[in-house]
């Protein structure tokens, strides 16, 4: 038998059982359940994945998988979202630290860094850029936000160039979509896991093109 004790702070009390917390085992249910979601999820997919597999997978009841995380669509936004989360923050670690570089090469290497962790395997690829696709209208509105996380990422890139004279000034939203929008068909290429899928190195040179002919250059002293 578990042993526990209850712990009172004065105005709720807390239950710790083998040494844990309620917050510290319910933590470690919502890493398994994400772990045994990129597993099911990225082998077979979203829709073709039960909520007793995914219990089964991370060894946990029916009852805690709806305490945890109360439908399979809350489930596939918490794994997309802890994924790209990483993977932004990657993104603008790599962009902050390359800031002596032309701006079109700081964009380049930031999506590098970004694909580096959504595509790091074909599962979280998957995951990422095809299994999120058309699920529901809660899912397309985290899909919409991130869109524009990423869309406000490039233009405030965008727009620090041309406050130092290396691109024009004009409006880079349209930009900004396109990329993401090159960004995301190019990545769900990578997650078809096939003989003919680009590899990541691929997906940057063409990257690195499209971005350098979206952000118009300033014209140096010579042209001016």
């Amino acid at each position: 038998m578990e042993q526990f004790a209850i712990m009172t702070d004065g105005t709720k009390s807390q239950r710790h059982y083998g040494g844990r917390s309620a917050e510290e085992r319910a933590g470690q249910r919502r890493a398994r359940l994400l772990e045994a979601a990129l597993e099911l999820y990225g082998a077979q997919g979203y829709t073709g994945t039960s909520i007793e597999q995914l219990c089964s997978a991370a060894s946990i009841s029916t009852r805690s998988f709806y305490d945890e995380m109360g439908s399979q669509e809350n489930l596939l936004i918490a794994l997309a979202d802890e994924i790209t989360g990483r993977a932004a923050a990657a993104a603008l670690t790599v962009v902050e630290e390359t800031a002596e570089l032309p701006v079109a090469e700081r964009i380049a290497r930031g999506f590098r860094a970004y694909l580096a962790v959504t595509c790091e395997t074909t599962y979280s690829a998957r995951i990422c850029y095809v299994e999120v696709v058309g699920v529901s209208d809660a899912v397309e509105a985290w899909r919409h936000e991130w869109r524009e996380r990423m869309g406000a990422l490039l233009r405030t890139q965008a727009e620090r160039a041309v406050e130092r004279g290396e691109a024009r000034p004009r409006d880079y939203r349209l930009f900004a979509l396109a990329t993401i929008g090159a960004v995301n068909s190019l990545a769900q290429e990578l997650a078809r896991d096939s003989e003919r899928a680009p590899t990541l190195d691929e997906i940057c040179f063409e990257l690195t093109a499209l971005v350098r002919g979206g952000i118009e250059v300033a014209p140096g002293p010579a042209a001016r």
